[in-house]
């Protein structure tokens, strides 16, 4: 087994194909020298990698807006010029592994590690910086800052952008080199009306009297154009599920791998948590229509732990461990794997509460 020595991190990434442009869900190992990644076959990882990745000589881009539809993406181009583009589920696993690879990139280079980290805490803005022209690049049709409708509040808001969508954009379009110093940028343009808070989470921290602070490098918080600034309350579109389902806080995040309700076979999907209504609700991560494929209220559901010993009932197929169960107040049983014990600890943990 390639993987004996040493692994760094693994989890589950979405990974471009190189042949067909289709996007499938991988389990990732990273090593010293290489990212391996695996097929998982009926909720079990296959014992022998479907590919590797050498990292000698790789250069990482993070963040990648490449795919407009995919703001969590690694961009990895090989000493071979071979591009891999990997995608993760929110924004925190998607700096946590590029740091990671990062590391392993130049592990045999400590002149270059310590420059990262020179890099990475020293702040300086770019010399005689416009934010003029930083705004007329926002604005750009192509490769400006890609506008989303979003709710907060139960209010929905068209053209606003998320705080930290537009800390990748400043950084990836090279005006800042660390997210602190984009969060910083961020902020004066807001100090010079450019742009505008919405909804409640930015506008709240705009009272904070560092300016680093008031702007916040965040996935749920809401800016906007400040010309661009009425609220849009149109009628609903074609959503599948009741709009307030989707307008809880995320408490939590991440792949899990279900098993499906009519054919039994297990898929990983991309799990997103919500309190305030409370609601879980399951994303098939291949596609880019950001919609769920299924989700539920978790008002007097039961979540418990399925034994590790023997399959329990109700479960098909060669599943790896970590099982547990989620039965809605309707009779209906979830079964879903996390990727270790301490995984589905911490989703037990953070789904009880809100039953």
């Amino acid at each position: 087994m390639e993987e004996e020595a040493g692994v760094l991190k693994e989890g589950f990434l979405v990974k471009r194909g190189h042949v067909v442009r289709n996007w499938k869900v991988r389990w990732f190992v990273l090593l010293q020298d290489k990212l391996l990644y695996y097929k998982i076959e009926g909720g079990k990882k296959e014992p022998s990698p479907k590919g590797r990745i050498l990292l000698d000589g790789c250069t990482i881009t993070c963040p990648c807006l490449e795919y407009e539809n995919r703001p969590l993406l690694i961009k990895l181009k090989t000493k071979t010029n071979t591009d891999y583009f990997l995608e993760c589920c929110s924004r925190e696993e998607r700096d946590s592994w590029a740091l990671d690879i990062t590391g392993a990139i130049h592990a045999g280079h400590p002149v270059q590690v310590q420059e990262l980290h020179r890099m990475k805490n020293s702040f300086k803005l770019l010399e005689n910086i416009s934010l003029h022209n930083i705004v007329e690049r926002m604005y750009d049709s192509s490769t400006g800052i890609k506008l989303t409708r979003n709710l907060d509040q139960g209010n929905r808001y068209k053209e606003t952008f998320t705080g930290s969508a537009l800390v990748d954009w400043l950084i990836s379009n090279g005006f800042a080199v660390s997210r602190f110093e984009a969060v910083t940028l961020a902020s004066m343009l807001m100090d010079e009306n450019f742009i505008r808070p919405v909804g409640v989470r930015s506008t709240e921290a705009t009272r904070s009297s560092d300016l680093s602070e008031k702007f916040l490098d965040d996935s749920t918080a809401l800016y906007m154009f400040a010309e661009s600034s009425k609220k849009n309350t149109s009628s609903k579109e074609e959503v599948p599920f009741n709009i307030s389902e989707l307008s809880g806080t995320i408490v939590k995040q991440g792949f899990l791998v279900k098993q499906g309700h009519k054919r039994k076979n297990w898929k990983v999907r991309k799990f997103v948590l919500r309190a305030d209504p409370a609601f879980l609700h399951y994303y098939d991560p291949t596609k880019e229509d950001n919609k769920p494929v299924g989700g539920f209220s978790l008002r007097g559901c039961l979540v418990s732990a399925l034994e590790d010993n023997g399959v329990p009932a109700g479960v098909k197929g060669n599943v790896q461990g970590n099982l547990f169960k989620i039965i809605t107040k309707n009779d209906i049983h979830y079964y879903i794997q996390a990727s270790s014990k301490a995984e589905r600890v911490q989703w037990i943990e953070a789904i009880k509460p809100l039953t």
